[in-house]
């Protein structure tokens, strides 16, 4: 991830969900708090009713994979937590992608000039 780190510790996880605002579809749920800083931060999980470990770390290098490809049109300064719904398990990259991009364009952390772009 070139713009990007990965949020790693729970306490940075548990500020996102406390105090970011969140928007959900059929495959994802997404947290999204600024973080006063140029990066972004994105962090992912997936709980035990997702699936096994396979199935979970597909899942999260399937979105770490959309988000880096797309990581250019986010806004910067931003913590974002993607996290699984059971319906994500056995989906395909297209899905997964998809999901991420409707998201972003809810919480408008994509710049404007692709958001025109796509409508």
């Amino acid at each position: 991830m070139v713009f990007s780190e990965s949020l790693k510790k729970n306490s940075d996880f548990q500020n996102v969900y406390k105090n970011g605002k969140s928007y959900a579809n059929k495959y994802l749920v997404m947290y999204v708090l600024e973080n006063n800083t140029n990066r972004n931060r994105l962090g992912i999980s997936a709980s035990k009713k997702v699936g096994n470990s396979v199935v979970r770390h597909r899942f999260a290098r399937l979105v770490r994979e959309s988000y880096r490809l797309h990581e250019n049109i986010f806004n910067s300064g931003l913590d974002i937590v993607v996290v699984a719904r059971k319906s994500a398990a056995f989906v395909g990259y297209a899905e997964i992608e998809s999901a991420l991009l409707h998201l972003s364009k809810l919480h408008h952390i994509i710049k404007v000039y692709f958001y025109d772009e796509e409508n």
